[in-house]
């Protein structure tokens, strides 16, 4: 089963990563993401930009109304996301709860991924999404 663990962190917990040694931090990340590696769950891994360096689309008016990021008024905000593949959602768990950036402020919001396979597939849309995946060797 494939889960996103969605890394999410308040604004004040992520100021406070200002104060710790960029370096020090790669050295840890890198370290849980080889553990990944080396257990065979690791599918992708990305951390996001500064929140103001987005913008948001909101669709309560037509057109939609695009404005810079951040999201307003979120108290937490979305940094960044592994996608993993193990067998169950405690495993999902138990990988998440080892993860190097923890604290005060810091969460980590676990969401399974559903397969292809759990659509209809007599829907013209998910054929269509089967081959495409099929040809970019998705499948």
């Amino acid at each position: 089963m494939k889960f996103m663990l969605i890394w999410r962190a308040t604004d004040e917990a992520w100021a406070n990563l200002g104060d710790v040694d960029f370096d020090k931090m790669l050295e840890l990340t890198g370290a849980f993401n080889e553990e990944m590696i080396r257990a065979g769950v690791l599918l992708a891994a990305e951390g996001l930009d500064d929140p103001n360096q987005g913008v948001v689309v909101d669709f309560s008016a037509e057109p939609p109304i695009v404005t810079d990021g951040p999201y307003g008024e979120a108290k937490e905000l979305f940094n960044g996301f592994y996608i993993i593949n193990v067998a169950s959602k405690e495993e999902a768990v138990e990988w998440a709860k080892r993860a190097p950036i923890r604290g005060a402020g810091f969460k980590t919001e676990i969401r399974r991924i559903p397969t292809i396979d759990e659509f209809p597939q007599d829907n013209e849309w998910i054929k269509k999404e089967r081959a495409w995946r099929e040809a970019n060797g998705q499948l």
